[in-house]
């Protein structure tokens, strides 16, 4: 366990640099369903869709996890952005892809557990085949994609770092992901789409480890999109 937490704090202070292989900003995203870890959105241990949201304008998705120390940083400021949008019709919808066969602190069992302790207000949902992480191309977390429904389709509006400061909360000077929310609300496309997040870099299964290695070294117009 204690090699895993020296693994994550060193990959948490890498910024997310990695070509971006699944979705893009204003792109349209697939609707999905994982099991809920959290008393919300149709209760714990319920699938949880996107279609399940009535009155939205959109979802604030972060990719997070029990155990990074990234997470654990950002967990009270990911709370209040919930807080502040949900009721604007932003709610938030927290995605766990961490391996829990790597490390048990990942399972369903501890995301239940934190979800309680924490007093999550939102969707805490368990990406078990890490099927959704991939298709946002995500490789670190913590991390952010804002998505505005507009004519009844899900685009992506921003992929990113939620703010600029993955330690310390106080020394935030740039709120990313609200300054993106609030342009929205204000009926402008945001002008920030991307910005590189920091955190702990995902573990992937072997199947999905062996296609970013491929990615890597084929030309842009090669690779599989997903």
């Amino acid at each position: 366990m204690r090699k895993l937490i020296v693994i994550a704090l060193i990959s948490a202070l890498l910024p997310h640099l990695n070509a971006q292989s699944g979705y893009q900003v204003s792109q349209e995203i697939k609707d999905f369903s994982l099991s809920n870890a959290s008393n919300t959105m149709n209760g714990v241990g319920m699938a949880v869709s996107l279609s399940d949201y009535n009155n939205v304008k959109g979802y604030i998705i972060v990719f997070t996890s029990n155990v990074c120390p990234v997470s654990q940083a950002y967990e009270q400021r990911i709370i209040a952005l919930h807080k502040k949008y949900a009721m604007k019709g932003y709610p938030v919808i927290a995605i766990n892809p961490g391996r829990e066969n790597v490390n048990p602190g990942e399972s369903f069992e501890q995301m239940k557990l934190r979800a309680k302790e924490q007093n999550y207000p939102f969707a805490y949902l368990q990406d078990t085949t890490q099927h959704i992480a991939m298709k946002f191309g995500v490789t670190h977390i913590t991390q952010a994609v804002v998505v505005q429904i507009k004519k009844k389709r899900n685009i992506i509006r921003y992929i990113g770092a939620i703010d600029d400061n993955a330690w310390e909360a106080a020394q935030v000077s740039t709120q990313y992901v609200a300054d993106v929310v609030d342009q929205l609300l204000d009926g402008k496309l945001p002008y920030r789409k991307a910005i590189p997040s920091q955190g702990c870099e995902i573990l992937w299964k072997k199947e999905f480890a062996d296609e970013l290695s491929a990615a890597d070294i084929l030309p842009a117009k090669k690779r599989r999109r997903n």
